[in-house]
Order: C-alpha cells, then sequence, then structure tokens
C-alpha cells in the first residue's frame, strides 16, 4: 500500500507543468517543461514499456507498469488532445486495480473524440471483467455503433452477454459475425452450444403458446 501511495503521488506530480513540495515550512517549486522533451523518443519508450506491463502484469506494480504509468502521464500532459494516451493509461490503471482512475482515464478519453471506439471497448472491458454486464453491453454496443462494428472481440463479447442474459437469438447474431472475421473452434462449439438453447427456447414458447390456445 505504502508502493502504491508513492507512486500514485509521483504520478500526480508529474503530471502539472509545475509542481510544489511542502517539507516543514520551506516550500519548493519544481518547474517541468514538457515542450523540451522529445515526443518520438517518449512514444518508443511508452510502448515498450505499455508492452512490457500487458505481458507481465499479475495484479502487482512492477517496474515496466511504472515506467509505462509515468511515460503516459508525461504524454497525456504533454499531447492532450490525443486519445490513445488516456485510454492506454486507464487499461494499465485497470490492470493495477485502481478502478476509479481507470474509468476516469476512458471517461476523459471520451471527452476528447466522442466518435472514436477504443475509449467505449476499453471501458467494456473493465465493466466486463468485473462482472458488470450489464454496463457491460452498453459499452461494447457503442463501441459497436463507432466503427467497431468489424472488430472481433467486441462481437464476440456482445454476443457472449446476450447468452448470460439468455437472449439466444440476439447472441447468435453476434456471435455468427464474429465468426465471419475470424473463425475458430471455439467459437463454433459456442455457437453451437447457443443454437441448441435456442431451439430449446423456441420449443418451449412454442408448446407454451400452444397450451394457452387450448385453454
Amino acid at each position: 500500500m505504502r508502493q502504491l501511495i508513492r507512486i500514485l503521488f509521483f504520478l500526480i506530480l508529474t503530471m502539472l507543468p509545475a509542481f510544489s513540495a511542502v517539507e516543514g515550512n520551506i516550500q519548493y517549486t519544481i518547474p517541468i517543461d514538457y515542450t523540451k522533451l522529445n515526443q518520438n523518443e517518449l512514444e518508443k519508450k511508452a510502448e515498450f514499456y505499455y508492452g512490457m506491463a500487458l505481458k507481465s502484469s499479475d495484479g502487482n506494480i512492477n517496474k515496466e507498469m511504472t515506467s509505462a504509468l509515468n511515460l503516459y502521464m508525461i504524454l497525456c500532459r504533454k499531447c492532450p488532445d490525443n486519445i490513445i494516451y488516456p485510454v492506454r493509461l486507464g487499461r494499465l490503471y485497470d490492470l493495477c486495480g485502481m478502478d476509479k482512475y481507470a474509468k476516469g482515464c476512458f471517461y476523459k478519453a471520451m471527452g476528447i473524440n466522442k466518435s472514436r471506439p477504443e475509449s467505449y471497448f476499453y471501458l467494456g472491458e473493465f465493466f466486463y471483467k468485473r462482472e458488470q454486464y450489464k454496463d457491460a453491453l452498453n459499452m461494447y454496443k457503442r463501441a459497436f455503433k463507432k466503427g467497431y462494428f468489424k472488430h472481433y472481440e467486441t462481437l464476440y463479447k456482445i454476443g457472449d452477454i446476450y447468452e448470460k442474459f439468455g437472449d439466444t437469438e440476439a447472441s447468435l447474431r453476434y456471435l455468427r459475425k464474429a465468426a465471419e472475421i475470424s473463425p475458430n473452434n471455439e467459437l463454433d462449439n459456442k455457437i453451437i452450444r447457443v443454437e441448441n438453447a435456442d431451439n430449446n427456447n423456441k420449443e418451449y414458447y412454442s408448446d407454451t403458446r400452444i397450451r394457452l390456445i387450448e385453454r
């Protein structure tokens, strides 16, 4: 916990164009000039540590995660109109289990550009991982409408959530679209299972309708 607090404090400081540290009765001001930082180098380093963090993260904050967080904090400050930076920062916070910060980054990305699908998709992933399926479905469907209509993970997750909700017809509609993009045995088996459930649902409602008519 202490390590997490220290890292958070450092990250907050790096976001500011200048920050103050108070020690006793003395206040220090340390300016940070972002204009002198090379964006290309920052991006290369950020992408490297981001990839390492995604591979190595087990819920703990390691050096790769810390480096990626620091660099994307700086990039967010340096290029506030770039939607990718807060999205990636949100994913990193999500991996750390820092829910409030993760959601804040995704919503910030939505505010930068409401027409891009990335922030909606990854906020959907955030909710899906926490089994908040109603919220996840809402975000995935918004990502779908914003351009992820041929995005395998979006289609699969929508179909999967509809299966969980018992809406087999809607589930099959999205799972079959996902199969068109990236067919695989696991998905084929899932579609067969949902098709069987859909047939059972239709038989049940058909039998129920007949009984109601006979009455």
